[in-house]
C-alpha cells in the first residue's frame, strides 16, 4: 500500500470514529471546516492552493497531502502547485524544505496515481 492509500484509509478511519464519538463541538468544527473550502467568491481551487500553502508553514504534513489531493482533484496543475510551494517558502522559512521534500514526494506518487489511472503523465 502507498502513501497516498495509507494517508487516506487512516483520515477516512479516524475520521469516522471521531464524528460517532465526538462531542458536538468536534462535529460542528469538522463541518466548518468541510465547508470553508466550498466555491463561494473564491474558487475552490484557489482556496484548496491556500490551505496548502498554510499547512506548510504550520507544517501539517496530513493537511499538506490532504490539501495535495484536493487541489489535484480540483485541477490544479503542477506549476499551480509549485508556485504554492514558493509562497509557502518565502511565508514559512528554511523550517518548510523538510515539508517541502515530502510533499513533492507525495505529489509525485500522485502524478503516478493519475498517470496509471488516466493513461497520461501528471498534470502541469
Amino acid at each position: 500500500m502507498g502513501r497516498y492509500e495509507e494517508f487516506t484509509k487512516f483520515r477516512q478511519d479516524m475520521n469516522k470514529k471521531i464524528l460517532e464519538q465526538g462531542t458536538f463541538e468536534i462535529k460542528r468544527f469538522f463541518g466548518i471546516d468541510e465547508r470553508a473550502y466550498h466555491a463561494g467568491i473564491l474558487d475552490a481551487k484557489t482556496k484548496e492552493l491556500m490551505g496548502l500553502a498554510a499547512s506548510l508553514v504550520l507544517r501539517c504534513d496530513d493537511c499538506v497531502n490532504y490539501h495535495i489531493v484536493q487541489a489535484l482533484d480540483k485541477g490544479a496543475t503542477n506549476g499551480e502547485l509549485f508556485e504554492t510551494f514558493t509562497v509557502s517558502l518565502v511565508v514559512g522559512g528554511s523550517i518548510v524544505i523538510p515539508h517541502l521534500r515530502r510533499a513533492v514526494a507525495f505529489l509525485e506518487e500522485m502524478g503516478e496515481r493519475i498517470g496509471a489511472s488516466s493513461g497520461a503523465g501528471s498534470k502541469g
